[in-house]
């Protein structure tokens, strides 16, 4: 049996950050409703047709869910959802615009009233309340309040990442401490309310520069893929054109590469280079050096003397790559699932054994669940007929 099975979630989400969070709690078996506006949906369907005409960002963060369709603002629409809510959830997680969801009577306060036993989770940019809790929040502008840009791309010109970090982070915050206040509920009977910010969320993955800055100390420069503090760590060029990723962490592995890959091993004894906070300052002269000793080698082999000296090194895969990563393909990690569009692969979820779980499921169509939830709740042929007639639904 699944982890979650039994357990029931109501969730009001769109794009990436309560999607994301509710995928996992549905992966591990609980039963997701998705409300979608009538023919229209979450709004990450339309971002683009790249899955065989499905959204990349919705087919990743939406598999295993049920959709109901429901306009919200349409009084018997949300009746059936508050009667949803009441009758069978045990969670509802919500990351509408700021304030929406009090105004629909959705707050925890509202929800708790009827049913103590309710855990709301609610997902948000900068929280429920303080100065910036009406401001709108995409991914980009939590990127760059979090003092994630001033770290990130080179010293010319700050980059974002390339997914969206700040929702990613936020949605698993929101997974982590839903299932912590299911644990809590179990003791105690009494439900939660959860407030996640994406921006909390993202400025803790920031940690380790915001303490490198600490008391006003310079903070770490942008080094493109290099590591803005650790060296030599990044990509360097080989003779044939190709790029080596390699890194290093401490006095054993700088002494091997010196004496193994670049084949000089009176480096490691030069004071000039005794230490990490040495070589990172140092770091314009040693590129110099190791991309002189790589010139005149092809990648392939500055990988056999890196794998030989026990250093870190990876290749720099394009997506194409991924696709056909050998331990990836060797660990069993793609399975297929159904969707609209037919059959699509999936990754199974981090830490699944493909030989005892069990599988996630389909990537719902819009609206797909709609009568059968409705008719679980007392909903003729023809209440539903009248709800699709007038909007509703």
């Amino acid at each position: 049996m699944s982890p979650l099975s039994g357990i029931t979630v109501v969730t009001l989400e769109h794009a990436i950050a309560a999607p994301f969070a509710t995928r996992q709690l549905a992966d591990l078996g609980a039963r997701v409703i998705k409300i979608e506006r009538p023919g229209v949906g979450d709004f990450a369907r339309g971002y683009d047709e790249r899955v065989h005409g499905l959204a990349s960002h919705f087919v990743w963060a939406n598999r295993s869910k049920e959709s109901l369709t429901l306009d919200i603002k349409h009084p018997e629409a949300m009746a059936l959802l508050n009667r949803l809510i009441v009758e069978r959830a045990d969670i509802v997680v919500q990351n509408l615009a700021p304030g929406a969801a009090a105004r629909l009577g959705l707050s925890y306060a509202s929800l708790s009233a009827a049913k103590p036993s309710l855990i709301v989770c609610d997902i948000s940019g900068y929280g429920e309340d303080g100065p910036y809790r009406d401001k709108k929040a995409y991914d980009l502008m939590i990127q760059s309040e979090a003092g994630f840009l001033s770290v990130t791309g080179t010293q010319e010109e700050p980059a974002k990442a390339g997914l969206s970090i700040a929702d990613i982070a936020a949605g698993m915050y929101a997974y982590a401490n839903i299932l912590a206040a299911l644990l809590g509920r179990a003791k105690t009977g009494q439900g939660a309310h959860l407030d996640i910010s994406m921006l909390e969320a993202l400025v803790e993955w920031m940690s380790y520069p915001l303490y490198y800055a600490y008391h006003g100390a310079s903070p770490p420069a942008r080094t493109g893929a290099s590591h803005a503090t650790i060296y030599p760590y990044g990509p360097f060029p080989a003779g044939d054109d190709k790029t080596v990723m390699l890194g290093l962490q401490n006095e054993r592995e700088w002494s091997a590469f010196c004496s193994k890959v670049l084949q000089r091993p009176e480096l490691a004894t030069d004071p000039r280079y005794s230490n990490n906070s040495k070589r990172s300052e140092a770091r314009a002269e040693l590129r110099e050096m190791i991309v002189s000793a790589f010139s005149k080698l092809t990648a392939d082999e500055v990988v056999r003397r890196l794998d030989s000296a026990q250093i870190a090194n990876a290749q720099v895969n394009d997506m194409h790559a991924v696709w056909e990563h050998p331990q990836l393909h060797a660990r069993r990690r793609w399975f297929d699932i159904d969707s609209p569009a037919g059959k699509i692969p999936a990754l199974l979820p981090p830490g699944f054994d493909p030989e005892t779980a069990a599988l996630p499921g389909p990537v719902p169509a819009l609206g797909a669940h709609t009568d059968a939830i409705l008719a679980s709740m007392g909903c003729s042929p023809a209440d539903i007929a009248r709800l699709r007639v007038a909007n509703a639904i």
